[in-house]
């Protein structure tokens, strides 16, 4: 129905992800629902009006949505809005601007949520719960899972790479250098399409991660494919049909809806990748490394049950179980452990070279170059800096053991420094009342950094703050 038809056609024009189309479409209904209950159509609505279907989103709903949704429902209404203003049938958006911005959004932005796991962790993770081993590293025979290799391998180049799932799911053998199974040495892949609002950046797979796809090639997607082929040749109407690729994988060419044409590989988005065959001698096989059964890529509501298995085989397992957090783990998970991780290691051997003279730190352009923070931005493909310093969160484990240590340190056998201050020799005293007797105190002025903190000769109770009981 109009005016709602072409606003849907302008955003499939305008390249939107499916995902966010479907969001704004779902918030569209909603609101056209909501002012027809009150008589209105979309040019008759008030800034009023639009308010009150936030309020009711936010608070009065059946199922109310928090304030990232909220302000996603701002951004659908404005460019609805935007959508009608340009067809003539409303002057502007019906609302008055606040500030400089002309957005419903409530403008306040959100940290993401940050979990990074600890390296036992990590291999509880990939181990027993993805590749179902117990957690003393035996084998588990009662285990009935799918594809460990598989899914070992996936975590092992999440980790590795720090890519973002829809990018290292949707892998090409091509750009691996993986097409006849061969182990090779790390790799260099361009993403463009696959990537976040199609922003090109380049990600490197070490040789680790290289040798777990290696493995999970020989040993199970050659298994899967085999089982597939009829299935994938019944199916080929709607396939991308592949049959020649350059030497390097850059470029592929095949047939697509009964038209044939040239793409570099790069330029290849999710939903073509996850379709795209290529012809071989012993039949139909998959272009991208992770595949499912039927020999199709999986998607992302596949990799989650994937994981949400591993989580729930996890938590049922005994033994020597590292300590496992309330809620359960996403794939994200791993790309921000990746990012502290690189940081942790950028930095530490920047500090070698200045200590060895290796790298003099006065050259600009080197310092710019190998700046540890501004690499870790570059491999995250992040524009603002302020989007990648919400994965440096603090390690909470270091915070517990500080707050341990802190509490250790107030026991009553230790004595804390008391907040006496010691002059510097040859410095003028004069001495003023305090609650434990005289203390040193500079005459005129406060002269905090003059003086330096002494150990108390008085016994203090257990928190430090009152005197001890005899």
């Amino acid at each position: 129905m109009e005016p709602l038809s072409s606003w849907y056609r302008r955003l499939g024009r305008r390249g939107l992800d499916g995902k966010t189309v479907r969001a704004y479409a779902y918030t569209s209904l909603i609101l056209v629902n909501l002012l027809a209950a009150r008589g209105l159509g979309l040019p008759a609505a008030t800034g009023s009006d639009l308010l009150d279907f936030r309020l009711w989103r936010r608070e009065q709903a059946d199922e109310t949505v928090g304030q990232a949704a909220s302000d996603r429902d701002a951004a659908a209404i404005g460019q609805l809005y935007d959508c009608l203003s340009s067809a003539g049938k409303v002057p502007g958006r019906p609302w008055r601007a606040a500030g400089r911005g002309t957005s419903l959004g409530s403008g306040v932005s959100q940290d993401g949520r940050a979990r990074h796991l600890r390296l036992e962790q990590y291999l509880f993770f990939r181990d027993v719960g993805l590749g179902g081993l117990e957690p003393g590293g035996e084998a588990d025979l009662s285990f009935r899972g799918r594809r460990p290799h598989r899914n070992r391998a996936a975590a092992e180049l999440a980790l590795m790479t720090g890519v973002r799932g829809q990018e290292w799911s949707t892998l090409p053998l091509p750009e691996l250098g993986l097409l006849d199974a061969r182990p090779a040495g790390g790799a260099k892949v361009v993403l463009a399409a696959c990537a976040k609002y199609g922003r090109e950046r380049t990600a490197y797979v070490p040789r680790d991660a290289i040798g777990l796809l290696t493995v999970y090639l020989l040993l199970e997607r050659a298994q899967v494919v085999a089982a597939a082929r009829r299935t994938l040749r019944r199916q080929a109407q709607e396939l991308f049909l592949i049959d020649r690729t350059e030497t390097d994988g850059t470029r592929v060419r095949g047939l697509l809806e009964g038209r044939r044409g040239t793409l570099a590989a790069r330029d290849m988005k999710p939903g073509l990748r996850r379709i795209a065959v290529r012809e071989t001698s012993d039949g139909l096989e998959p272009l991208t490394v992770f595949v499912g059964r039927g020999g199709r890529t999986l998607t992302p509501s596949g990799w989650d049950r994937i994981r949400r298995r591993a989580w729930d085989r996890m938590r049922s397992a005994t033994g020597p179980v590292p300590l496992l957090p309330r809620m359960c783990w996403v794939w994200h998970d791993l790309r921000d452990t990746f990012a502290p991780r690189l940081l942790i290691l950028l930095t530490r051997e920047a500090l070698g070279d200045v200590k060895d003279e290796k790298v003099p730190m006065a050259s600009l352009i080197k310092h710019m170059a190998g700046n540890p923070p501004l690499v870790v931005q570059r491999r995250l493909g992040h524009t603002p800096s302020s989007t990648t310093y919400r994965y440096l969160h603090p390690d909470m484990s270091q915070i517990t053991g500080a707050g341990t240590a802190f509490t250790a340190y107030l026991n009553p056998v230790h004595a804390p420094l008391s907040l006496a201050v010691q002059p510097v020799p040859g410095r003028r005293r004069s001495t003023a009342w305090s609650p434990n007797g005289p203390q040193q105190q500079r005459k005129g002025g406060t002269g905090f950094l003059r003086y330096r903190l002494r150990p108390a000769k008085t016994l203090v109770g257990t928190t430090g703050f009152e005197p001890a009981t005899p």
